[in-house]
């Protein structure tokens, strides 16, 4: 019975152990910070700090609109708002506040840019801002776990997808009052608009699929599966090709969506985790970005094949980007630990 208890004992520690090992390297990751290793693709060209809101700051979604670029503070519940300087970089005193409840996720702007929209879903509701004053104008209170959010221009609409809920919200921008809710038949993660066709293209994470929503009547038009990818995240899309960049953050692959035969043309490895995607229609570039802290940079070809141009190591947890369609700067967010938050900023490099 000795020998057994002993045993047990030592297992029992051997766990902790492990567990303590464990936490002490999360623990350094986060709160350790670097300059990202020099590539190929990118120059880096510094970082953007935000302010301190914790200790432990999990940033997610980045939007760009009109040189002024918000991201949000999942862990606080703030919206930030970074004014761009072209080829300079934001100072302390570009960035700006809005402070509510967390979780905080998406963000959405009218063809205006008068009015901001924020997802938090810790209180299942949709913030209307002023992107202006940073002041709030409204609450709408939504469906379970509000999370990415877009402007329907065409439709008039801002689009929220509810993950838990399994289903789309629209809420009238005049109104600030839901207009209908569009069951999806799966939990949505990011979704995108199709200017040609007016409808929504939706991630589905838990089915591995996407689906095609029709706004104007309220539906799901189809739903396709996505062959080699697990649970769908990310989305960027490419309107001349007419392609769906989708990370797939259970098996950290890029796959390509064709939208005229509706299957998966191409997949690529990426790093563990992606969960942001963006496409530079300019440079033919597609980035990725996830959990593992890693980015990577891949090169569209003419022939819709696609090369690895970088695989970056970043910093643990740095999972959302976005670039600026005007300078093709990219801004990537990292997390961070006992420490403030802060914006890498890369520079496409256009020979390799």
């Amino acid at each position: 019975m000795n020998e057994i208890i002993r045993g047990v004992v030592k297992g029992v520690l051997w766990t902790i152990g492990a567990v303590i090992l464990i936490g002490a390297v999360i623990v350094f990751r986060l709160a350790h910070v670097s300059e990202p290793e020099k590539t190929a693709s990118l120059d880096f060209r510094g970082f953007v700090p935000l302010p301190d809101g914790a200790s432990l700051t999990v940033l997610d979604y980045v939007t760009i609109s009109d040189q002024r670029l918000f991201v949000t503070n999942e862990s606080n519940g703030s919206v930030y708002k970074v004014a761009l300087k072209g080829a300079g970089l934001p100072q302390p005193g570009d960035v700006t506040e809005f402070k509510s409840e967390p979780a905080t996720h998406g963000v959405a702007l009218t063809p205006s840019k008068t009015v901001a929209y924020v997802t938090r879903s810790e209180v299942n509701a949709v913030d209307a801002f002023d992107p202006q004053t940073m002041k709030a104008i409204a609450r709408v209170p939504v469906s379970e776990d509000p999370d990415g959010v877009i402007f329907d221009s065409i439709h008039n609409l801002v689009y929220v997808a509810n993950g838990d809920a399994h289903l789309a919200t629209l809420i009238d921008p005049v109104t600030h009052t839901v207009a209908a809710t569009i069951p999806l038949g799966g939990k949505p993660e990011f979704p995108a608009l199709d200017p040609q066709t007016g409808l929504i293209y939706q991630n589905l994470r838990d089915i591995n699929a996407v689906a095609a929503v029709d706004v104007a009547n309220r539906s799901v038009n189809a739903t396709w599966n996505l062959t080699g990818c697990e649970e769908p995240s990310g989305m960027a899309f490419d309107q001349d090709a007419r392609r769906l960049f989708i990370g797939c953050a259970g098996n950290a692959r890029l796959i390509v969506f064709d939208l005229a035969t509706h299957r998966v043309t191409a997949t690529v490895a990426i790093g563990a985790g992606p969960d942001s995607v963006a496409f530079d229609p300019q440079l033919q570039r597609i980035y990725t970005a996830g959990k593992a802290g890693i980015l990577t940079v891949l090169q569209q070809e003419s022939h819709g094949t696609y090369k690895l141009l970088d695989s970056v190591k970043l910093h643990y947890g740095a999972h959302t980007l976005a670039f600026d369609p005007t300078t093709h700067r990219l801004f990537v967010a990292y997390a961070s630990l006992f420490g403030p938050p802060r914006l890498a900023v890369f520079d496409p490099r256009t020979q390799h």
